[in-house]
C-alpha cells in the first residue's frame, strides 16, 4: 500500500538533550559526549509492519511509538537498510528510509545507514546488481562511477533534509564480491571488488567533507570467522580507509559458539586497529510459530545452554554484550526486533519468519529481552 509520508523534522540536538543515558548525554556547555557503546536496533521493517496493523507495547503493556519505546529502554542507534529500486515492495526505498531516519532522529538516536547496493536482499549468498546497473556489470570503471554517484546523491538528499546518518555501511554482508548476477563467483576478483568498494567509501568521505559533518564508514561481513579471512584479503588489496568492522553474529550459522566468539572479535580489533560492532544478532524467546511463515530461528539457534525463553533471550544479549566489550568492541545491534507477525506477506509466506526472535511477544508486548538496553543507563 502506497503511503503519503509526512516527515516531521526535529533538530537532533534538541532531541538529544536528555542526559539520562550515555547515548545522548551532554556537557554543561551543550556539547554532546561521545557514545562509549552503541545499543542498537535494526528497525527497517517497522514502517511496513505498522502499515500492516502492528502495534507495539512497552514492558507495562502500554501502546507506544516503537521508536520512543526503544529510546526509553536505552537504545541510542537505529540501523536501516536501503535497496536501490525495489519494485517488488514499497519499502526499504529512499522515501521509506528517510521516514525511518526522521523518526529515529526525532528521538535523539543516531543512525547507521546500510546500503545493500541491490534491489533486494544482499547477503553472503547473493549480491545481485541493481537492474538499472546491469548493463555495466563487466565495465568496472563505469560501475564504480554509478556506485559513487548513487551513494553521494543519496547522502546529499538526506543532508538536504537534515537526515544525514552518523555511520554508513558500504554494502551488506559482503563476504562475496559485490554487484554480481545470479550465483556468486569465487574466488573474489579483488581488483574489481576493491575498486568498487573504495568508490563507495570515497563517496561517503566526499559528502562528509562537503557537508562538514563526520560520517563513519563501516564494512560488514557475516560471521566472525569470515571476517578473519575477508579483512586480511581486503586490506592486502587496498581497502583500508574505513572506520568500523561490522559483523553479523548468529551462533546457528557461526563456527564460534558464544563461549568462543571473543577470540576472533579481539583478533580483528587488534589486527586492523578498527572499531568493531556486532550489527546483526538475535535470539529466540520461544519455538512457537505465530503464523504460517516458517521461522528461521529453530533449536540450532541456541548456544551456551541458554534456553529459548524471554529470560534466555535477555541472558544471551547480556552475555554477548560483555564478550563484545571484553574484546574491545563498541556496539551491539539487534536485527529486526520489531518484525512481528501481521496479516501481510513476505516474498515467501504470510506473516513473519522472525516472530519468535523479536523483542515483542505475539500480543505486541515487549519481551524481557528488550530490557537489555537498560544497560545504557549505567555504562
Amino acid at each position: 500500500m502506497l503511503r503519503k509520508l509526512q516527515i516531521t523534522m526535529l533538530l537532533v540536538l534538541t532531541a538529544s538533550c536528555n542526559s539520562d543515558t550515555n547515548a545522548n548525554s551532554s556537557t554543561a556547555n551543550g556539547t554532546e559526549n561521545p557514545i562509549s557503546f552503541y545499543f542498537g536496533a535494526d528497525l527497517s521493517y517497522v514502517n511496513e509492519m505498522e502499515d500492516c496493523g502492528a502495534i507495539y507495547k512497552n514492558t507495562m503493556g502500554t501502546v507506544e511509538d516503537v521508536y520512543k519505546l526503544f529510546k526509553e529502554e536505552g537504545a541510542n542507534l537505529v540501523r536501516v537498510r536501503l535497496w536501490h529500486n525495489p519494485t517488488w515492495t514499497n519499502y526499504s526505498n529512499y522515501d521509506d528510509v528517510a521516514q525511518t531516519i526522521s523518526r529515529a532522529k526525532a528521538q535523539g538516536m543516531k543512525v547507521l545507514l546500510d546500503f545493500h547496493y541491490s534491489d533486494t536482499w544482499a547477503d553472503p549468498d547473493k549480491q545481485e546488481i541493481p537492474a538499472a546497473w546491469a548493463n555495466e556489470i563487466n565495465n568496472t570503471e563505469a560501475l564504480g562511477n554509478l556506485l559513487y554517484n548513487y551513494t553521494y546523491e543519496t547522502l546529499n538528499n538526506l543532508s538536504n533534509a537534515n537526515l544525514l546518518p552518523e555511520i554508513v555501511q558500504v554494502g551488506n554482508e559482503i563476504n562475496g564480491m559485490i554487484l554480481q548476477q545470479g550465483e556468486l563467483v569465487w574466488p573474489i576478483d579483488w581488483e574489481r571488488n576493491s575498486y568498487l568498494l573504495n568508490k563507495g567509501i570515497e563517496a561517503v568521505r566526499a559528502i562528509s567533507e562537503d557537508k562538514n559533518k563526520p560520517i563513519d564508514v563501516m564494512l560488514h561481513i557475516a560471521q566472525p570467522e569470515n571476517g578473519l579471512w575477508w579483512f586480511e584479503q581486503a586490506t592486502d588489496n587496498g581497502i583500508t580507509d574505513f572506520d568500523w568492522i561490522g559483523l553479523s553474529y548468529y551462533p546457528t550459522w557461526s563456527d564460534y559458539d558464544l563461549s568462543e566468539v571473543q577470540t576472533p572479535l579481539a583478533t580483528l580489533i587488534n589486527t586492523y586497529n578498527k572499531r568493531l560492532m556486532i550489527v546483526e544478532t538475535a535470539y529466540p524467546f520461544t519455538f512457537t510459530n505465530a503464523d504460517t511463515a516458517n521461522n528461521i530461528m529453530g533449536p540450532t539457534a541456541l548456544t551456551n545452554n541458554i534456553p529459548a525463553t524471554q529470560q534466555g533471550q535477555l541472558d544471551y544479549l547480556n552475555q554477548l554484550h560483555t564478550i563484545i566489550k571484553n574484546a574491545g568492541g563498541e556496539g551491539l545491534i539487534y536485527w529486526e526486533p520489531a518484525w512481528i507477525s501481521t496479516s501481510c506477506s513476505t516474498l515467501w509466506a504470510q506473516g513473519s519468519h522472525w516472530d519468535n526472535a523479536t523483542l515483542f511477544d505475539n500480543d505486541g508486548k515487549a519481551t524481557l529481552g528488550i530490557t537489555y538496553y537498560n544497560r545504557a543507563f549505567n555504562e
